[in-house]
């Protein structure tokens, strides 16, 4: 018989009975008969990812509500934008009855409405995926940009749409957008991106240059370099991906970037190198700067989902989720503090992988490579990931991003604030079970776990556990990045990313090098169709809010709290120090978007605890 009440009394494996230690191992045996490795996902191989999806990973019914609720506006935004509503009736009738009684559902509800609940969100669902493949309205040609904003019909306007062409736009992405995650200091210019003195004054200033700006530390880079084998497999000519180059800098006595030049691929021989043009006065140098800030706005859009995105978090979470219901116990300390981080990852992973990223599916759609290319490069990036070089302090660092008295940088300043919250609380949690290094090294379950992830698991870097220190700093990086760093890069994509001009999968211009005009520029922005579809899924992937960082509770209705060790949870312990912590974080965020251009992605109030969206 298992333990009945594992996340009582948690512990080590070595300090129990042997009589304790059988169950263990019984109950172990059993878990990794429904938690099995598979390498051979047809979207993802070779990323290591779970055969099948375990009936305890379905999603609980609040999620449900949640997602039913976010999915209403968007298909009424979709009925109005799609050709011949007049003959979609039946899903309009449909949607009425189903947006009434979304609007009454409530959490807490759930006995009630268990039935109802999954009949309304699978109904929803087949109204989505019809809808999304027909065909959009009519629209007019010389509608240009408001032909983009019009498909807004009954979803608010991104404020983005309105100042996406602007520089600073353009540069505060790099620092606050969905990737925040590139941009990186240096101190020469690398050698296949011939910039110029000339070409920077013109952009800087003839006060500065770009010798000084680079001992000074105030130039920085974007280099897209990993999108070479998507730019080498158009899915065809009116449909591409490139990887750009882009320069920023500083300017004096300022702490914001600005754009500088962009080169429009990795070769400096066939590549077209344009400096940045700050006014709109129609001429064919403006055109030419803004289809260039296009090329590297598409580049960041495949950069961002597929590797940011898709593989940095998602891909790798699905292997702690995996080798953690393998190989600690139920009963395992650490398996009680990580599963609520868990929560929803494996059943979204698996829906994902299986349509998103799949032939015909959104992905292929949207984005400008071949499908199979973009499957791997997403692989290859995930398992290229090294574990212990990405935390953020060390990505940071290795950036040269790291300080604040150079560069403003918004998604630095909050990451760290929670970065720092996490450890405080893994930190404490670990020392009530762990009394010192010897117990972790001493904890065969967790050696085992280790080593798992080092080779089922293929998490690069990954090793060896040996101090509370070091195990600490591993369970901050897998917290961090299953809430906060999702958050950061996943609810960008409604505000930021769901309007199309702005941030998209491809370009889609017969001639895209080559624009001096306004209407060529138009040319390389995306068909309705794609346009409104990438709104839709945006606006679903980035609306549904399940949950926040610092709340455990257990999956099944009536969700008690999760954590039951008085240890834990007794006051002025180390949950209620972890939630203070997270309120503290919360003030100062919002006291900083007093005085900055508000960055919320990273409040604690708007980071869920796992990625189940």
């Amino acid at each position: 018989m298992f333990n009945l009440f594992p996340r009582l009394h948690p512990t080590l494996p070595q300090n129990d009975s042997k009589r304790e230690q059988e169950k263990r191992r019984n109950q172990l045996e059993t878990t990794q008969e429904q938690y099995v490795w598979d390498l051979k996902h047809p979207n993802v191989a070779p990323v290591p990812m779970v055969k099948e999806v375990p009936r305890e990973a379905d999603p609980t019914l609040t999620w449900k509500i949640t997602v039913l609720k976010t999915l209403v506006p968007v298909v009424e935004n979709l009925i109005a934008n799609v050709k011949d509503a007049a003959d979609l009736v039946d899903i309009k009738d449909g949607l009425k009855e189903v947006s009434e009684a979304a609007v009454s559902l409530k959490p807490g509800q759930e006995w009630a409405l268990i039935r109802n609940t999954s009949e309304m969100l699978k109904s929803l669902v087949e109204m989505y995926l019809r809808l999304v493949q027909s065909e959009v309205k009519e629209y007019r040609n010389e509608a240009g940009l408001d032909a983009y904003k019009d498909l807004f019909k009954k979803i608010p306007l991104p404020a983005v749409a309105e100042v996406f062409q602007k520089n600073e736009t353009f540069a505060r992405f790099r620092v606050a957008g969905q990737n925040p995650m590139l941009i990186k200091g240096v101190t020469s210019i690398p050698d296949n991106f011939p910039v110029s003195e000339e070409g920077f004054q013109k952009v800087m200033g003839t006060d500065d240059s770009l010798a000084e700006a680079l001992t000074n530390n105030r130039v920085y880079l974007l280099d897209y370099h990993e999108l070479e084998m998507l730019a080498d497999n158009p899915q065809g000519a009116e449909k591409q991906v490139f990887a750009p180059i882009a320069l920023f800098a500083i300017p004096k006595g300022q702490k914001s970037l600005m754009p500088v030049a962009i080169q429009s691929a990795q070769d400096k021989d066939t590549s077209i190198l344009t400096y940045a043009v700050e006014n709109n006065d129609n001429s064919a140098e403006y055109w030419q700067w803004q289809a260039a800030m296009t090329l590297v706005q598409v580049a960041d859009g495949n950069y961002h989902e597929l590797f940011v995105h898709l593989g940095r978090t998602h891909l790798i979470i699905e292997a702690f989720t995996i080798a953690t219901n393998r190989y600690l116990a139920e009963s395992h300390p650490i398996n009680v503090l990580l599963l609520p981080h868990f929560e929803g990852t494996l059943f979204i992973n698996n829906s994902a992988a299986g349509s998103l990223i799949a032939e015909g599916g959104p992905i292929d759609s949207i984005f400008g490579a071949k499908i199979e290319s973009t499957q791997q490069a997403a692989g290859t990036d995930r398992l290229n990931l090294d574990f212990y070089g990405y935390m953020l302090p060390a990505d940071l660092a290795t950036r040269c991003v790291d300080n604040k008295d150079i560069l403003d940088y918004p998604y630095r300043d909050d990451a760290i604030l929670v970065w720092d919250a996490i450890q405080e609380w893994t930190t404490s949690y670990i020392n009530v079970y762990y009394s010192d290094d010897a117990a972790v090294t001493e904890d065969y379950e967790l050696t085992a776990w280790t080593e798992s992830l080092m080779k089922e698991g293929s998490i690069k870097g990954f090793k060896p556990i040996t101090t509370r220190e070091q195990l600490s700093e591993v369970l901050t990086m897998i917290i961090f990045t299953a809430s906060a760093q999702h958050a950061a890069v996943n609810f960008p994509q409604s505000s930021l990313m769901s309007f199309a001009p702005a941030v998209t999968g491809a370009v889609w211009g017969k001639d895209p090098l080559n624009v001096h005009t306004e209407e060529a520029w138009l040319q390389n922005f995306p068909p309705m169709k794609q346009s409104l579809e990438q709104l839709s899924l945006l606006q679903i992937l980035g609306g549904v809010y399940y949950r926040r960082l610092g709340e455990y509770r257990t999956n099944n209705f009536p969700y008690f709290e999760w954590f039951e060790d008085d240890r834990i949870t007794k006051e002025g312990g180390p949950l209620c120090c972890f939630n203070a912590s997270l309120k503290e974080v919360e003030k100062i965020i919002n006291d900083r978007n007093e005085t900055r251009e508000e960055y919320s992605f990273l409040l604690p109030s708007k980071i869920p605890p796992s990625i189940n969206i």
